[in-house]
């Protein structure tokens, strides 16, 4: 019989967010796959490296961080096959991902390629964007709030747009974009409502004023932005 496939959401950096059926999956595993920089570290496996056996077999995918899309299309499908491999041969594989698998999460596209031929299990996991509002001491929304989700690389156009119809945004994948989402959000009379946050939960977190980002952001990084008075008055 063919193996499972688990995608396992590991939270947003602090090992301590695992969840206990993420921890006890990656205790058991006999075999581990992981995203991580091309021949650089990979903060998944940093952060489940304490529950991760020392037997346990090790696929990493190394994911090209460039715009054009076919480097990292070509990196999953590579990855799919090894899976693919291990599962066909009766194996469980244990994939981590940071955050949550289908919150902006890699484990998306290897699920994409594999769960029509295999059993897939996705344990979701502490997302960046609840941690950020915890770390930045900001409810995201009660009552009848909208909350929306922006991603950073879209047009001001349509940034300014998302941002007039929400009662709280999340701006993600700030990095090169930030000077843009904040000429945004100072056009829209929202950058005083806004903080920016970087590596939430982990040793090197910061949390900021707007004005004071840094330019440009690094790759975990996002802005909250929240209208209106204190919503538990």
């Amino acid at each position: 019989m063919s193996g499972t496939l688990y995608g396992v959401g590991l939270g947003p950096g602090d090992p301590e967010l695992l969840t206990l059926k993420a921890d006890r999956l990656i205790r058991g595993a006999r075999v581990v796959a992981y995203p991580a920089l091309v021949a650089g570290d990979s903060l998944a496996r940093g952060i489940a490296a304490a529950a991760i056996p020392e037997d346990a077999r090790e696929i990493r995918i190394e994911v090209p961080m460039t715009p054009a899309r076919a480097p990292a299309q070509a990196a999953y499908d590579a990855a799919a096959a090894e899976i693919a491999a291990a599962l066909a041969a009766g194996e469980d594989v244990v994939c981590l991902c940071e955050g949550d698998p289908f919150f902006y999460g890699s484990f998306m596209y290897l699920h994409a390629r594999l769960a029509d031929r295999f059993a897939v299990e996705v344990v979701p996991g502490v997302t960046s964007m609840t941690a950020c509002a915890a770390r930045a001491a900001r409810p995201l929304v009660a009552r009848n709030e909208m909350l929306t989700v922006i991603p950073g690389p879209l047009p001001e156009a349509a940034l300014a747009e998302a941002l007039r119809a929400a009662d709280t945004a999340v701006i993600m994948k700030v990095g090169r974009h930030l000077a843009k989402i904040r000429r945004v959000l100072e056009a829209e009379g929202l950058a005083a409502q806004a903080v920016y946050l970087e590596r939430a939960t982990l040793p090197a977190e910061r949390a900021l004023p707007l004005a004071e980002a840094p330019d440009p952001a690094p790759y975990f990084s996002m802005v909250l932005v929240t209208k209106g008075a204190d919503p538990w008055l």
